[in-house]
C-alpha cells in the first residue's frame, strides 16, 4: 500500500477566504496539464497524489490543498497560502479555504534554500521513479514524504549535488513514485519536469 495523502506535520491552519482567482490562474493551468498527463491524480482507492506550488512573496507560497489530487479541476477554493514553517518543530502554518498539501514542508525548504525559485511541482510517476532513481539526484530511502527527514534530505541534495544548477529535478528515494521539479518560473519548472518525462522509453 502506498503511504500517501496524510499530513505528517503539525498543520496550523487558519480558515480564511480564498485568494483571488487571478492569483492562481497560471498555477492552475499547469496543474490541469499535469493532471491530464496522469502525473497528478488518484489511485484506485481514491487517495490523491501530486501537488503544485508557486512563490507568493518571500518564503510564503501558494500550494494546492490537501486531498485535492483526485479532483479533475481545481479553482481558488482548492489552494492554500503557506505563511510560515519550522523544520525543527515540524510545523507548517497556512491559511485559506483548505489545508495545505501534505508535501508542503518539501516545497518550503526549496523556496528557503533557492531564492530564485518561483515554482515547485511534485508529481507521481512509477515509470520516471524507476527509470531515474539514482540517476537523477535521489533522497535517502529512509526519508519518507512530508517529514523533516525528507526536507533535510532535500537540503543535502541542494548542497552536495548539481541539483540546484543543473538537473532541477530529483527522485524521492523513500517516497515510491515521487518526483519533484522546480524552476525560476512555472514554465521552467514544467519544462524541467517534462524534459525527463519525455526521455522515458514507453511513457
Amino acid at each position: 500500500m502506498i503511504d500517501e495523502g496524510y499530513i505528517k506535520f503539525d498543520c496550523q491552519w487558519t480558515e480564511s477566504p480564498p485568494l483571488p482567482a487571478t492569483q492562481i490562474d497560471c498555477l492552475n493551468q499547469w496543474r490541469s496539464h499535469l493532471y491530464d498527463r496522469h502525473l497528478i491524480g488518484a489511485y484506485p482507492d481514491g487517495i490523491g497524489f501530486g501537488n503544485i506550488s508557486q512563490r507568493y512573496e518571500s518564503l510564503r507560497f501558494i500550494i494546492s490543498g490537501s486531498a485535492t489530487g483526485n479532483l479533475p479541476q481545481l479553482d481558488e477554493r482548492h489552494y492554500s497560502l503557506v505563511t510560515a514553517f519550522d523544520l525543527d518543530l515540524n510545523r507548517v502554518e497556512c491559511q485559506g479555504p483548505i489545508k495545505a498539501s501534505s508535501e508542503s514542508m518539501s516545497h518550503a525548504v526549496i523556496y528557503q534554500q533557492l531564492p530564485n525559485v518561483q515554482a515547485v511541482f511534485h508529481i507521481h510517476s512509477l515509470a520516471m521513479w524507476t527509470h531515474f532513481i539514482d540517476k537523477l539526484p535521489t533522497t535517502d530511502p529512509s526519508a519518507t514524504y512530508g517529514t523533516p527527514e525528507m526536507a533535510t534530505e532535500i537540503i543535502r541534495l541542494l548542497n552536495e549535488s548539481q541539483l540546484a544548477r543543473h538537473e532541477k529535478c530529483f527522485v524521492m528515494g523513500g517516497h515510491r513514485e515521487g518526483i519533484i521539479a522546480f524552476g525560476d518560473s512555472l514554465d521552467e519548472a514544467g519544462a524541467n519536469l517534462l524534459r525527463y518525462y519525455d526521455q522515458l522509453p514507453n511513457k
